[in-house]
């Protein structure tokens, strides 16, 4: 069943519009002008703020190791079921190639990121490798706020949107790795495929999507209480916990010089314009614009470490980690998503256009 486009959501082309999870990203909300750049404070960024200045200051305060857990999985689920139910009557066979394109986006930001970071002599190969990686692959964190965001505002954005944030967590790591091991088989690729590709990240976007796309909307309506319904919720404890962590690694800027603060502050920017340009050459709505390029400003911190961990243990996980979450991870959340819709909102030539 294909779907197009509504005023108050989406509806099958046959008119009739669909049940309540079909609505869940789309209806019931007050719509704005694609120019319309919001001037308040999203409520989940005031929980990250909790969170950050309550490390800061070093109050009693963490979430239970299992309880981030916990939220991580929703977190991920949710976005993946999300995607999942809008691409049941999807055409395959158009989304798929525009994927592939996205992949590579995730090389070419992550090869700009390793000749940067090269400039400085300070920075050994090992670690411009791995910074590079995880700029290279995603934040499903930030890409859930920007979801939020445009929730928020009524802005539609692609189906398979989602999508783009499984095909961006791998082939920068995999970048990350060659350009400091080479195609050596003495790399162990075998047990960082398995780590890349089966990494708790990848494996429940990819199995939300499946399930979503399998069991469609009116299935899933039993669930939209905690996967849906809950998804603000669930994003603002997370969120709340990731101010805390980002305040434990603020103490670690002063060790890492000016070099590392600057480029986690504007390379964010570059990446949001290479996302801009390729979601251009896709001709995505501007949703789905400010979507890629809050992908290609945003810095892996789970995937990422991970794997960089087990194939490159000689780099420092802590240069990656501060400039990460530190500084990149806040940066993007309480300035760079709305600067990046503002522009887009201005420049973009694909609005009001789209897939």
């Amino acid at each position: 069943m294909a779907l197009a486009r509504a005023s108050n959501g989406w509806r099958t082309e046959e008119g009739p519009a669909l049940g309540p999870a079909r609505a869940l990203c789309y209806d019931q909300r007050p719509r704005v002008s694609d120019k319309e750049i919001p001037l308040e404070l999203d409520p989940v960024i005031l929980f990250f703020l909790l969170g950050l200045g309550a490390g800061l200051m070093r109050a009693e305060m963490r979430l239970p190791a299992a309880v981030y857990e916990l939220l991580t999985v929703i977190l991920l689920l949710s976005i993946g079921l999300k995607g999942g139910v809008e691409l049941a009557g999807a055409d395959l066979a158009r989304i798929l190639p525009k994927l592939g394109v996205v992949a590579a986006m995730g090389i070419v930001v992550g090869l700009m990121g390793f000749a940067i970071l090269r400039l400085s002599p300070r920075l050994p190969r090992a670690d411009a490798a791995a910074i590079a990686a995880h700029y290279g692959s995603v934040s499903v964190g930030t890409y859930a706020v920007a979801i939020a965001f445009l929730d928020t505002l009524g802005v539609d954005y692609e189906a398979y949107a989602a999508a783009f944030v499984v095909v961006l967590e791998v082939p920068a790591i995999l970048l990350g790795i060659v350009l400091v091991r080479g195609l050596r088989p003495s790399v162990g690729w075998a047990s960082v495929m398995h780590e890349v590709f089966l990494g708790k990240g990848v494996v429940l976007l990819l199995g939300g999507l499946l399930i979503g796309v399998l069991m469609g909307p009116e299935r899933l309506e039993p669930f939209e209480p905690l996967f849906f319904d809950a998804f603000k919720g669930v994003l603002a404890l997370f969120l709340l916990e990731m101010g805390l962590v980002a305040a434990t690694q603020a103490g670690a800027l002063r060790r890492h010089g000016v070099f590392l603060i600057g480029f986690a502050l504007l390379f964010p920017l570059l990446g949001a314009i290479v996302g801009a340009v390729f979601a251009w050459g896709l001709d995505l709505t501007l949703g789905g614009a400010l979507l890629l390029s809050v992908l290609g400003a945003s810095a892996s911190y789970i995937a990422a470490p991970a794997a960089m961990r087990l194939s490159v243990p000689e780099a420092n996980p802590g240069l990656s980690l501060t400039a990460s979450l530190a500084v990149t991870f806040p940066f993007n959340v309480l300035v760079g998503i709305p600067l990046y819709y503002g522009v887009l909102s201005v420049v973009y030539p694909g609005v009001g256009g789209g897939a």
